[in-house]
């Protein structure tokens, strides 16, 4: 299928391949670096995409040398005070909500390095491919800035000890390692990653977009209950999820020995 190309602005851009959706972050003369308004366009467009119908996954990735520097630190200094810094982190917040509450899953599609508010994104992210020559840290230890916000997201990820770990040191750290702590998804050569990240995407978009709707809501519903709520929330996400016109399809499908056709219902 022909590749349709959707330039939101020079920070963002848009390629829609079928029933997947490439977000590119595009400011590769700062290594993709967030100011304000490229975390508002990245907003927007998670916003826009939540609503295509004809859109099931989404793929994140950043132009040029690498995913994504963090912070647009250049920006902050330029606006020393309390009211920006407060814009900047909660723009920040409201952007990786963004991809929570987004109704499509969303692969980070990760080379060169990922740190600070970049690795932020790859841990917010539902999946994440990575090249064999990633990295990834939280370095704001040594500048005198620790990751509070993207740990947020980094030990909602890793084990404690783990996002600790770099947390504490700011030390980058590989792309086998983050696969080895569960950062990272798949970790593949160089000339690779286009190919696994599509794969994985276009495997994820064949399935019932109601029931990825419903899935990664309760994810995320759930992950945050005791154990018992936990079951509970879920069992009646179950019940509802049975209701629908997909899962009936679905199972007569598989009964049937033949591939379902969903509807989205």
């Amino acid at each position: 299928m022909a590749l349709a190309e959707k330039n939101t602005g020079r920070l963002v851009l848009r390629n829609d391949n079928g029933a997947v959706s490439e977000l590119t972050i595009n400011r590769p003369e700062s290594y993709n670096s967030l100011s304000i308004e490229c975390m508002e366009a990245l907003t927007s467009e998670f916003e826009s995409l939540s609503r295509d119908d004809n859109v099931r996954v989404i793929i994140l990735s950043g132009a040029g040398k690498g995913f994504c520097a963090g912070h647009d630190l250049r920006e902050m200094r330029r606006n020393p005070g309390r009211d920006f810094y407060e814009k900047t982190f909660d723009t920040c917040s409201k952007m990786m909500l963004s991809i929570i509450n987004c109704p499509k899953p969303v692969i980070a599609k990760v080379h060169g390095a990922a740190t600070a508010a970049g690795c932020q994104l790859v841990a917010t992210c539902d999946l994440a491919v990575a090249d064999e020559n990633a990295r990834f840290a939280t370095p704001g230890v040594n500048i005198g800035l620790f990751c509070s916000t993207p740990m947020v997201a980094l030990s909602r990820n890793v084990s404690r000890k783990h996002a600790m770990e770099m947390l504490l040191t700011g030390d980058f750290i590989s792309a086998h390692r983050a696969y080895e702590i569960g950062l990272v998804n798949r970790v593949v050569p160089s000339d690779g990653l286009d190919r696994a990240a599509f794969e994985f995407a276009d495997k994820i978009s064949s399935k019932s977009p109601l029931t990825l709707k419903i899935g990664k809501k309760a994810f995320y519903e759930q992950a945050d209950k005791d154990l018992s709520g936990a079951y509970e929330y879920c069992s009646r996400v179950m019940v509802e999820n049975m209701m629908a016109r997909d899962a009936e399809e679905g199972i007569d499908a598989f009964l049937e020995k033949r591939e379902p056709s969903w509807k989205g219902v």
